[in-house]
């Protein structure tokens, strides 16, 4: 988990980071001057259940990420919630009414709303997969890039790809669990109803895995960032941190 923090006042929000599928919480590293200088708080950016150094869960939902989320947080926090992909389900799921978490706000950004039954089927078959060895990090930083759909975006040396990764006995593999692609298709109507916080989902122009139309469907406000694509957060960090000016 990465934990920073800026600002002097006890009230001050914490901005909780949090990632997409297959990645670490240091995929956020790259935002840490960013955020020093335009968030007035604390700032984590935890591991999710199964992912990096976050131990994996016996099965997955979406509820029980959010609850290995909020044993890291106090009761007395305030909290503002970016979530990436996966991360913006969990960021809901923690915001329910029934969670009793003191969630400011969410933004949910590239969230998969509609999944077809292929896609279900292909993310099972990588759930039950064996781990897979190589024989250097090249090769598993590699992979690991392209199940995190980082591949292009950020460099196989690159030192936020070491958490995504673990050498054992002179040969590596990914640190994720791969059960944890068994997590399933969100239903964010009955996220979104079980929630009182305001939320926003975001999506960048280009992002092919979901549409303004599809996000459109929830009634709640939809942010579109111009020519971005799905990792907005990586590719243009400050246009998805104005997301959250209105809850700082």
């Amino acid at each position: 988990m990465v934990d920073e923090s800026g600002g002097q006042a006890d009230r001050e929000p914490i901005l909780l980071l949090l990632h997409g599928m297959g990645a670490t919480g240091d995929v956020w590293l790259p935002w840490a001057p960013l955020l020093e200088h335009h968030w007035p708080g604390r700032w984590l950016a935890p591991d999710l259940a199964g992912h990096g150094w976050s131990a994996p869960l016996s099965s997955y939902s979406f509820e029980g990420f959010a609850q290995r989320v909020a044993q890291g947080l106090a009761s007395d926090d305030r909290i503002v919630v970016l979530g990436h992909s996966l991360g913006g389900v969990v960021g809901l799921a923690l915001a329910a009414r029934a969670a009793g978490l003191p969630v400011d706000a969410v933004v949910g950004l590239g969230i998969k709303a509609v999944w077809a039954p292929a896609e279900l089927a292909r993310a099972a078959d990588l759930a039950a997969r064996p781990v897979g060895w190589f024989t250097s990090r090249t090769e598993a930083a590699r992979r690991y890039l392209r199940v995190a759909g980082l591949t292009g975006l950020v460099l196989p040396d690159h030192p936020m790809v070491d958490a995504g990764l673990r050498q054992v006995d002179g040969r590596w593999r990914l640190a994720m669990d791969n059960a944890a692609f068994a997590v399933g298709a969100p239903d964010l109507a009955a996220l979104l109803a079980a929630t009182d916080v305001p939320v926003v989902l975001a999506r960048g122009e280009h992002d092919a895995m979901v549409t303004d139309a599809q996000l459109k469907e929830y009634g709640v406000p939809v942010a579109t960032l111009a020519g971005l694509g799905h990792n907005a957060h990586l590719e243009d960090p400050a246009a998805v941190l104005a997301l959250l000016d209105p809850y700082r």
